[in-house]
């Protein structure tokens, strides 16, 4: 809209606002007339042109007359009908029907003056949907993310396997190399074709360094595997010389969940070289994005110009991305650091980069599982052919099994590995011990004879001795040795262990009527004791007071032999004799 426009219409503005009632009407015929233009092109522009006055907020602004719960059932229907693509299937009108009609929702508003009721439109309910926030849009909306910080070059590394859409090698007899997979004859109608050449598509690992986003990328044929997998991170590891740059253990490992990242074979593998393997959830691709844009940019900075560059075979393929990677890395600016990658890389300190063993060495390790181990009394563990001694790894007891593996820097040590209290890996290095000409151990991990040294108190004998302490009540393991041989009670008797039988109130309880059993108890007869059997015991139980006329009464008395149940009583006898009653005796008198 020009100058001249803009001045006109701003002064077409200023005479309505200041025309009276009914005057208004000839200003407006009389602008469209000079300008050229119809009454609805001016009320156009000249809104567009004037500050409206804002309108009063109506007191019910932000309410609706449908419920929360209601808006959640009609959403939640529509959501159930929603196909994979994001497409939705069921209108929202139909929806709301179909729930009115089964008493599912009301979906309407109340006259609080007559009564009367209404149904909500289509656009108050799209309306109450999208204020309590439960639009379709809205709920499929990114969910918020906080960026992840990585604190320098070799902390994190992202790895991806992608498949090469495009290409598959297969040498024929008429060509060989790389070929285009024709979108006519592979595509998902043609299931066939694609099986035809699954095992010569061509896969790319993508490894890039969180921190200067260095992008190491690798071909392999075939299919994502674990064995794929460990052999690009075991060579991203080595030391390549020259401007590949990228290399080294790093301290985290983070990729997807996919089967082969979490095999038994990876996880070893950064078991072993102590690596911290850390799996995004499942559906949060993301997490990972950083390593996700990287294969956007080798697809359209490399993989683009093998249309016009054909390769023979895997080697050529890796060795021209070797090429690609070395220049790009050191080339491109990246965004965030305004440095190119192999600049910020460069970076690392002496510290930070810790460098991997060989080839042959990671290779074992991706294979080897660690295994169970008993520890022996002498604090050691046998382990492929040897003996290692574990005397100085915390909290290790004799007979506890240990997890070992090789040790990938020292032919000479093992490696066990444990978990923490925080729940994370830890590696112990173990030595190996060496044997002498007898056989017997060397450095260390012996004693010359007579010497009589023994091994530092492992932690279930440190907790021995603490408990023999604290139940003798002593601060010293010879005090704790005195109070047992003095037989001291165990915590100095202040424990009865009978007491809560004592403290227990039980219930009075009412006797309980009874019938007397009817058996007869047999009956017991022993043969008497001869006279001089029966001497014997009441010579014992009388002493001194056994006499020769005690010896005649006993005859007397028992001449068939003496029952032993009378004994005690006839031993009663002797001692309390009764004293004679005087014998009655006839006086004569006179005669009558």
């Amino acid at each position: 809209m020009g100058a001249v426009m803009t001045e006109r219409l701003v002064a077409v503005a200023q005479a309505i606002r200041a025309a009276g009632h009914g005057g208004k009407q000839a200003i407006y015929e009389q602008a469209c007339s000079d300008l050229g233009i119809s009454l609805a092109t001016l009320h156009r522009k000249l809104r567009n042109m004037t500050v409206k006055k804002q309108r009063k907020v109506r007191a019910d602004a932000g309410k609706s007359d449908l419920t929360y719960d209601e808006a959640l059932l009609i959403v939640g229907s529509i959501k159930e009908t929603t196909r994979g693509n994001d497409k939705i299937n069921w209108a929202l009108m139909d929806a709301v029907t179909a729930l009115r009609a089964n008493g599912l929702v009301r979906a309407e508003r109340v006259d609080p003056r007559t009564g009367e009721i209404t149904p909500l439109s289509e656009s108050a309910i799209r309306r109450a949907i999208r204020g309590y926030g439960l639009h379709i849009d809205q709920l499929t909306a990114p969910t918020p993310h906080v960026e992840m910080r990585s604190e320098h070059p070799n902390h994190v590394w992202q790895i991806d396997a992608s498949l090469c859409v495009l290409y598959y090698l297969k040498p024929s007899a008429k060509a060989q190399g790389l070929h285009i997979m024709d979108q006519d004859k592979f595509y998902k109608n043609k299931p066939a074709n694609v099986a035809r050449v699954m095992a010569d598509r061509v896969w790319s690992y993508e490894i890039t360094d969180h921190a200067s986003g260095w992008i190491y990328v690798e071909y392999v044929m075939g299919a994502e595997s674990g064995e794929n997998l460990c052999s690009v991170l075991i060579n991203a590891l080595q030391e390549r010389g020259g401007p590949d740059m990228l290399h080294g253990v790093p301290r985290i490992l983070y990729m997807d969940p996919g089967s082969a990242n979490t095999s038994a074979m990876t996880l070893n593998l950064c078991k072993s070289l102590g690596i911290e393997a850390i799996a995004h959830a499942p559906g949060s691709a993301r997490a990972t994005g950083q390593v996700e844009n990287a294969r956007n940019i080798i697809e359209r900075k490399f993989e683009a110009g093998l249309r016009y560059r054909p390769v023979a075979d895997l080697a050529e393929l890796n060795a021209l991305a070797a090429q690609w990677r070395a220049v790009f890395n050191a080339t491109g600016v990246h965004r965030r650091h305004g440095m190119t990658r192999t600049a910020a890389w460069m970076r690392i300190t002496e510290q930070q980069l810790v460098k991997a063993p060989s080839i042959e060495v990671c290779r074992e390790l991706a294979i080897a599982e660690p295994v169970e181990r008993k520890v022996k009394p002498g604090m050691r563990i046998s382990f492929q052919g040897a003996e290692y001694s574990v005397k100085d790894i915390p909290n290790v007891m004799v007979h506890e099994k240990v997890l070992v593996t090789r040790n990938p820097w020292r032919s000479d040590a093992a490696q066990v590995v444990a978990t923490n209290a925080t729940g994370h890996q830890v590696i112990y290095v173990i030595p190996r011990i060496e044997k002498g000409e007898f056989g017997f151990s060397e450095g260390e991990h012996s004693v010359p004879f007579g010497d009589f040294a023994r091994h530092a108190d492992t932690p279930a004998q440190k907790a021995s001795k603490a408990i023999e302490q604290l139940m003798t009540g002593t601060t010293s393991t010879e005090d704790a040795a005195a109070e047992r041989k003095a037989k001291a009670l165990p915590l100095a008797g202040k424990l009865d262990p009978y007491k809560p039988l004592a403290d227990v109130e039980l219930p009075t309880y009412m006797p309980r009527r009874g019938t007397d059993h009817k058996l007869t108890g047999p009956v017991v007869e022993l043969p008497p004791l001869s006279h001089v059997a029966a001497a014997k015991r009441l010579k014992a139980m009388l002493g001194d007071k056994w006499t020769a006329d005690a010896m005649a009464t006993l005859k007397e008395t028992y001449k068939d032999g003496v029952p032993e149940p009378e004994l005690e009583a006839f031993a009663e006898r002797i001692r309390n004799p009764k004293p004679q009653r005087p014998g009655l005796r006839l006086v004569g008198g006179d005669a009558c």
